[in-house]
């Protein structure tokens, strides 16, 4: 199944992994939970990128919702193709998506997924406004 990536999506962060052998569980695939580190890992490795690096007595990024569709398998040795965009800069959120591709199958994507980010004053324990710096980042 080929999936495309609406345009209103910015891509930010392309990068390949290799599939680890611990990554697979009983079925002799890539375990779904892996599929969520996956995600998460693209998202420090960009936020880490661009200088976001969250302080607890400070402002940051907060994941509130997140989902992943499966379509085709991993499996050790794959090495995957990993892609992120960002959209929707709001008042206090903006959305990153993921689609994961063998690297040796460009284009054919096995899983997509995505997270609702909200920016987070920790103190407060609030959202906070985005700031103007990352409101340009994810605006296309």
């Amino acid at each position: 199944m080929k999936i495309e990536i609406p345009e209103q999506k910015k891509l930010v962060l392309e990068t390949r992994w290799p599939v680890r052998w611990g990554d697979m569980d009983a079925m002799g695939h890539v375990n779904n939970a892996m599929y969520f580190r996956y995600m998460e890992t693209a998202r420090i490795e960009w936020m880490t990128s661009v200088g976001c690096n969250p302080d607890p007595q400070g402002e940051g990024p907060v994941i509130v919702n997140a989902f992943c569709n499966f379509y085709r398998q991993l499996a050790y040795p794959d090495e995957v193709l990993i892609k992120m965009y960002l959209s929707d800069p709001g008042r206090t959120t903006f959305e990153t998506w993921t689609t994961m591709e063998r690297a040796n199958e460009p284009g054919v994507i096995c899983a997509a997924g995505g997270a609702t980010v909200i920016w987070v004053d920790f103190p407060k324990q609030k959202a906070a406004a985005l700031p103007q710096w990352l409101r340009e980042l994810a605006s296309v």
